[in-house]
Parts: C-alpha cells; sequence; structure tokens
C-alpha cells in the first residue's frame, strides 16, 4: 500500500499547481541542463533579481521543483543564514534530508561553533616575545586590502586607517600564534581567523564526491541583498578559480536571486556564463490566467484587479484567492493595501487573525495560539487557513531565525501600520502581550543557567530577540536601554551576534514609528559595517547613558576587537577603563592578560590573570592559561600547581593536558610528559601542538621512529605550519638525513621568510653537507634575527673554525 503523503507534501503539490507565468525563465533554465557542459551557451550560474513582490522567491522555489525533476541534488539558502558557515550548515542539512550526508563538512562545521565561542582563550600559546617582526604572508595580506584583512584578523578592518600596515600584520601574527596554542590543530585556528579557507576546500570534495553518484547539483541561494554581502566574493572565488580552494565539479549549478543586479565590477567579465534573468511585475496575460486559475475570469472584475495590482504577482495572487465575483466587491479603488489583501475575506475572525499574524516576525502555532483567543481546534483551523496565504511562506530552514512563517514584507508593512494606527493602544496591548509570552519563554529557557550558556543558546537568543522586538513595539519606556545594554553583551559573539540587535532595533522602529530605535539600529548597522564591533560599542558607549557595571563591559569586549585588530595600546586603554569601572569584571581581567601575553609580557599577564582567579577562581581555562604563562616563564611547579587543577575543574580540557605534558617534559618527567601528551590526543587527536610535543617526549625517550611518525602526522594534518616543519627537519638532521631536512627548512622559510631557528637549523645542514658559505649566510641571518641566539652562536663559531680556507689567487 503506497503510503499517504504529508501535509507539507500536499501543501507543496497546490502551490506547484498554482504556479503560472514566468514561461520564458522557467523554459531558460530547463534548457540548461539539455546543453552540453563543454557548449559556450551553458551557464554555470542564473542570477534572478527584481523588486520586492515580483515573485524572485516563488520563482526559485519553482526552479528548485524543476531541478528535483532532472534528478538534481539540491539545496535552499536564504537570509536566515548571516554567514558562510550558517549557509554551509543550510546546504548540510537538506542535503541529508535528499539522502546526501555531507559527513566530513557537517563535523567541520561542528567544529567551527565549538572553536568561535573558544577564541577567548587564544592566549594559551603566546607568540615568541623575541620575534617582532611580521611575517611576510601578513603583510601582504594587509596590502591586499579591507576585505582580505577583516577576513583574516576579525574586526580588523575599521583600523587600516588608523594602525600601520607592519603593526596590523604583527597583530595577525600574534593572534594566529595564540590560537594555534590555545586549538588542537592549526586548522582550528583557521577556523576562527578564515573560516572560508577551512571550509571551501571540503565543501568542493565533498560535492565532487556527490557529483559521482546525481547528474545535477543545484544551489539556491536566495534574498540576496542579505546573503549576497558574505557568499558573493566567495562564490566568485569557487566558480571562477581552481585555486586555492580545489575544482567545482562541472555539473554545479549556482541560482541567486535578489532586489540588485549582479555587481559588474566582479562578475563582468564573467558574462558569457552567467544568466541573467530580471523579472518585473506579471504581464496582463500571465495575471489574467492566475485569475483564470482561481475562476476569476468576469472581466469587469480581472480589469480591476490588475488595475488595483498593477500585475505585481503578490498582490494579483493575494486578490485571486478571495475569488471576487462582482466589481463591487473590490470597493474603492483608493482603498488601503490591505483591503486589496483582504477585501473579500468576510469573516471577521478571519480577517483579525489575519492581521493579527503579522505583528510577529516569525510566526509559528504556538506565537498565534498566544495571538487568536478560541478553542484549540479553532485555532488550529484558522493557523491552516492562514499558512495557506499567498502571501504566507516558508522563510528558511531554522539557521538564523527558527522555524516558522513570515509575511511577504509587501503584505505586513501595510498591515502593522493599519493596525497601529486604527487603534494605538490595541496595538500597544497585544505586542505587551507578545512581549510577555516570549519573556516567559526565555526565562524557561534559561532557568538553572549561568549568563554565559544562555547566550551561547541560539534558541534563547531569538527568544529573547522576538520579546525585545515586541517591547519596544509596545512603547515601554524601559524597552530601548534594556536593548542597548543587550547589545553590549551580543556585540561579545561577533558581529553577526551585533548585527541582529541592530536590526531588531531597525525593525521594531519601523514598525511601530519609533524614531529613536529606528535611529540607534540604522547607526550601530552602519558602524557594524563600516567599523566593526569596536565602532558600534564606541557609540553606544558615548551616548546610551548605560550603567557602570553595563559600561565596563562595553569596554571590556571593545578591547577585544581592538585586540584583534593589532590596535594594542587602544585596547589596553580600554581594559583599562573596564577595571576602572568595575574591579571586580573577571572578563576585563583574563582579556587584559591575553593582550599582555600576546605582547610577549607574561610576567603581567599572569597578573592580570591571578585578579580574574580571584574572581572567578572555579573557571579552568583561566587556570590553564596562567600554567602555560608560567611554563613559558619557566616557573615549573607554579605551572603545574596551576594545570592540575584546571584538569581537576574540567579533565575533557585538552590544552591543559598538552602544557602540562610540555611542562613535565621541560622538567625531564618523561613518562609522565608522555602520559599526559597521550591524554591530550586522546580528546583531540588531530591536536597538532600536542603531537609535535609528543614527538619531542620520544626525541629525549631515545625513540626516533615515533617521533618522525608523529611530525609525519602532524605535517599531514597541516603542511603549512611553519613550526612543524622545522621540527621534522631537525629530526631529520638528527637521523643524519640532511638533504631530507633542507627540504623542510625551505617550506618552513617560505611559510616564515623571519624563523630564525630555521635558519640556523638549515644553516647546521648545509655546513654538514659542504655547503659552508651557503651555510654561513644561513647562520648570520639567524643571529640578525636573534642576536643572543647561544647555539646558532656556536654554529657560526663552529663552521668559521673548520671550513676549508679559500684557495689563494694566483
Amino acid at each position: 500500500m503506497a503510503s499517504q503523503p504529508s501535509m507539507q507534501e500536499i501543501v507543496q503539490q497546490h502551490r506547484r499547481a498554482a504556479f503560472v507565468g514566468r514561461n520564458a525563465e522557467r523554459a531558460l533554465f530547463q534548457r540548461n541542463f539539455d546543453i552540453p557542459l563543454d557548449d559556450p551557451r551553458h551557464r554555470f550560474r542564473f542570477h534572478v533579481h527584481g523588486n520586492a513582490g515580483v515573485g524572485k522567491s516563488f520563482l526559485v522555489r519553482e526552479l528548485e521543483h524543476l531541478a528535483r525533476e532532472r534528478g538534481a541534488l539540491t539545496a535552499y539558502v536564504d537570509e536566515s543564514a548571516g554567514s558562510l558557515p550558517e549557509a554551509l550548515t543550510a546546504v548540510c542539512r537538506q542535503f541529508a534530508v535528499q539522502g546526501r550526508k555531507l559527513k566530513d563538512l557537517e563535523r567541520l562545521l561542528a567544529t567551527y561553533r565549538e572553536r568561535r565561542h573558544e577564541a577567548e582563550a587564544a592566549a594559551l600559546a603566546v607568540l615568541d616575545p623575541e620575534s617582532q617582526e611580521p611575517s611576510a604572508g601578513s603583510t601582504a595580506l594587509v596590502r591586499m586590502g579591507l576585505a582580505t584583512v577583516s577576513a583574516t584578523v576579525p574586526g580588523a578592518g575599521p583600523f587600516t586607517n588608523v594602525v600601520d600596515e607592519a603593526r596590523l600584520a604583527r597583530g595577525a601574527d600574534r593572534l594566529r600564534a595564540g590560537l594555534s596554542a590555545r586549538f588542537r590543530n592549526h586548522e582550528d585556528v583557521e577556523l576562527v581567523m578564515s573560516p572560508e579557507t577551512v571550509l571551501t576546500p571540503v565543501l568542493l570534495r565533498e560535492l565532487r564526491d556527490a557529483a559521482s553518484a546525481v547528474p545535477w547539483i543545484v544551489l539556491f541561494f536566495d534574498t540576496y541583498e542579505r546573503t549576497g554581502p558574505f557568499l558573493d566574493q566567495w562564490l566568485h572565488k569557487v566558480v571562477t578559480r581552481e585555486e586555492p580552494h580545489g575544482k567545482l565539479p562541472a555539473t554545479v549549478v549556482v541560482v541567486t536571486a535578489g532586489q540588485r543586479p549582479l555587481d559588474a565590477a566582479r562578475w563582468g567579465g564573467f558574462a558569457d556564463a552567467v544568466a541573467d534573468v530580471p523579472l518585473g511585475p506579471f504581464t496582463e496575460a500571465e495575471a489574467r490566467r492566475l485569475l483564470a486559475g482561481k475562476d476569476v475570469v468576469a472581466e469587469p472584475v480581472v480589469e480591476e484587479v490588475l488595475r488595483l495590482t498593477g500585475c505585481l504577482p503578490v498582490l494579483v495572487s493575494t486578490l485571486a484567492e478571495t475569488r471576487p465575483g462582482d466589481p463591487d466587491d473590490i470597493g474603492d479603488p483608493s482603498a488601503t493595501a490591505v483591503d486589496r489583501f483582504l477585501k473579500w475575506e468576510q469573516d471577521p475572525v478571519r480577517r483579525a487573525a489575519a492581521l493579527a499574524g503579522s505583528l510577529p516576525r516569525r510566526l509559528d502555532a504556538d506565537v498565534f495560539r498566544a495571538l487568536v483567543d478560541g478553542s484549540d481546534d479553532e485555532v488550529d483551523a484558522l493557523y491552516g487557513w492562514l499558512t495557506g496565504l499567498p502571501f504566507v511562506s516558508e522563510r528558511g530552514d531554522g539557521v538564523q531565525y527558527g522555524e516558522g512563517l513570515r509575511y511577504h514584507d509587501v503584505v505586513r508593512a501595510p498591515m502593522l501600520r493599519l493596525q497601529r494606527r486604527r487603534s494605538p493602544r490595541g496595538w500597544a496591548r497585544t505586542q505587551r502581550r507578545l512581549a510577555e509570552v516570549f519573556a516567559q519563554w526565555r526565562s524557561e529557557a534559561e532557568a538553572g543557567r549561568d549568563v554565559e550558556e544562555v547566550w551561547a543558546d541560539e534558541e534563547w537568543r531569538e527568544l529573547r530577540l522576538a520579546e525585545s522586538y515586541h517591547s519596544l513595539c509596545a512603547g515601554e519606556r524601559a524597552a530601548l536601554p534594556e536593548v542597548l545594554r543587550d547589545f553590549v553583551r551580543a556585540a561579545a559573539d561577533g558581529d553577526v551576534t551585533a548585527g541582529r540587535w541592530a536590526r531588531t532595533l531597525t525593525d521594531a522602529g519601523r514598525d511601530a514609528g519609533a524614531r529613536t530605535a529606528q535611529r540607534w539600529g540604522g547607526e550601530l548597522t552602519r558602524a557594524l559595517g563600516e567599523g566593526g564591533t569596536a565602532a558600534a560599542l564606541g557609540a553606544v558607549l558615548r551616548r546610551a547613558g548605560l550603567d557602570e557595571r553595563t559600561q565596563a563591559l562595553g569596554h571590556a569586549v571593545q578591547g577585544s576587537a581592538l585586540r584583534d585588530a593589532g590596535a594594542h595600546e587602544e585596547a589596553l586603554a580600554a581594559y583599562d577603563r573596564a577595571v576602572a569601572l568595575d574591579p571586580g569584571l573577571a572578563r576585563a581581567y583574563r582579556s587584559r592578560a591575553i593582550l599582555h601575553a600576546r605582547q610577549g609580557d607574561h610576567n603581567r599577564a599572569i597578573t592580570d590573570m591571578d585578579r580574574a582567579l580571584a574572581l572567578s577562581p572555579d573557571d579552568a581555562r583561566s587556570h590553564a592559561a596562567r600554567g602555560e604563562y608560567h611554563r613559558i616563564l619557566g616557573h615549573h611547579d607554579r605551572a603545574l600547581a596551576d594545570l592540575d587543577h584546571s584538569i581537576r575543574l574540567d579533565p575533557a580540557h585538552h590544552f591543559a593536558w598538552a602544557s602540562r605534558g610540555a611542562t613535565r617534559l621541560a622538567r625531564g618527567e618523561l613518562d609522565e610528559a608522555l602520559a599526559d601528551l597521550n591524554q591530550a590526543l586522546e580528546l583531540r587527536p588531530e591536536y597538532v601542538w600536542a603531537l609535535v610535543r609528543r614527538a619531542r617526549a620520544w626525541r629525549a625517550l631515545g625513540d626516533p621512529t615515533r617521533q618522525l611518525a608523529d611530525l609525519d602526522r602532524a605535517l599531514a594534518l597541516d603542511p603549512d605550519w611553519a613550526w612543524t616543519r622545522c621540527e621534522r627537519g631537525d629530526a631529520l638532521r638528527a637521523a643524519g638525513r640532511d638533504e631530507e631536512a633542507l627540504t623542510d627548512y625551505d617550506r618552513a622559510l617560505a611559510l616564515d621568510p623571519e624563523y630564525a631557528s630555521a635558519y640556523a637549523s638549515r644553516g647546521a645542514s648545509l655546513s654538514r653537507l659542504g655547503r659552508h658559505e651557503e651555510a654561513l649566510t644561513d647562520l648570520n641571518r639567524a643571529l640578525q634575527l636573534r642576536p643572543t641566539y647561544t647555539w646558532a652562536l656556536t654554529q657560526r663559531a663552529t663552521l668559521l673554525a673548520t671550513r676549508p680556507l679559500p684557495a689563494p689567487e694566483r
């Protein structure tokens, strides 16, 4: 017996059956599947664009159905994704529903979400304080421009005009070094610094594997005016270049849809491979066909509908659903937009439900029950009717805004204005009711958890945003100051989260006619776009009238944004203001300690971490950080005390195990060191830093075979870490394999031209190979970079004492 179709499948079937028009656009898309891949007429990208209300999303969904009919694997992403990782999460989820799991990418995205919240602990490993110059790679990134720098140093963009290139590049180097010590491997550093560079190769590999099993892969990116800012440059790299991320299968087709045409400066050179699909209002014939499909065929009625709607698809569809039978039913041509949408719905209960449903930004059955009175059966029936209206649709896949429905903006805006103007007190009362409902759900979600836990919870954040939106719409006096306080805490989670709070201010200000909230939303959105978190917080701290504790938190968060941009003096000033305002703010001391450590001042870092731990004594990561600082300074007993305590507090904290292993190795406790490093690698099998430390333990234990095995594995995991290359070069040199060692040293210096140890080690190998002049050049360079480098001095002295004298001139 065939299984019964689901409700969702039936709804989709009805929607497809109601689809009319856009025949040329559909045919263009379908023909593309029949054109050979090497034919110049084949298009790898389609871009649908036009004003709001012309039916872009409806067409994109229809194109997705057409693609699936051709056997394509598809994914649909819209503005519910606020970043590239969120967009790829949506792709993974939808591919899985179709039976194709992108397992490696899913695992990497899970790691990304975890690491994003761990970046505060980046100073657990610190840049060598004697290395003060930026690498050539970081300086090059700075010179490549704002976009590249911002991708490399979170929050760096706004400071390229006030911080010199070398200083900003040093910030990139120090941040990368700090993250390298904290995270399990160098790939985790790149996940935080530049997610696209790590995620993209895995995505492309997964797509190549998938392409071997399906005829086509079609990716749809809707509402491109919102998703384009973070997708367009990345998409351009992926589809137009083979390097550095690998090849995109030729059977992949990308469809984008937004209000604006493609960026000609970026895509103009690929016009022959892109199909431009501009959308305007329906033609009269298309609008008539849609009306006829709803049995609206009386000529006077059709003419009036065409006049009132201007053939805008969303309005034509809305009016067609009401099936008017007489022009008199259409009403006055000057009727409001809401009258046009609901004029022929005579049931006052349904009309009221449709208006009420427009109030929340996101609608689901639970929210609807809070809005509409009646029995469960009555409310469920109304909700079912509402979800069938043409202007109510699913928006997104729960990546950012959660599951639910949203009204089309063209319809929702006039509905909100109508309700607010018709009954200001009723508007405020209903908005207050919604705020209270979301506040109750938010309280339930946060029960028994601390502040850090609830702010890391996506569901809690959504509830808090909804509560804030409705409080602002209700005109509550305390709402705006409260949202601005929340903005400070949201900024600690990064630009994306802060942007959602700014958007809530903008939306509430626009929808409720609250000019102050709208001004704040616009200003914060602009500041985030132009100057990042630090700039936006600057505006709030100057003018929002925050209490001292919130100001202190704001300065601490601003300091971290400045620090990560390489503006260390400005960051230090911000941290100092934070602790002056709130001497009990552990976060400020902890963050200032990280700054001191990045600058190589581990004694001051320990002093600040002492204060942080006095205020928050059970913070395992702070104990581990202080232990690492003590290890770097050679305070091995103190390091062990901190690291032991960190492990007692959090036995799964892999860095604490690795740092304790390194400390015990420095004390000569080889078996204990090996046991700790083994445990770190048990917790994080791909932890490159621990692998290299364990390789040193094997060397000390006289086991060069295992030493090289760990170094080989470390390089397989991260072939572009100069430190690991140099370590393996040293192991090969110790084994008498100098020619092979030179390959690793050469690669290390290509990655980091300022690496003194690599120059010294290469000089030693060159000397043993009889290449004395080259060896002397390398040793001189090592000592130029680090004049007190004792081992290099010894190697140079030995070389000068033993090298053959040049033959006398004849």
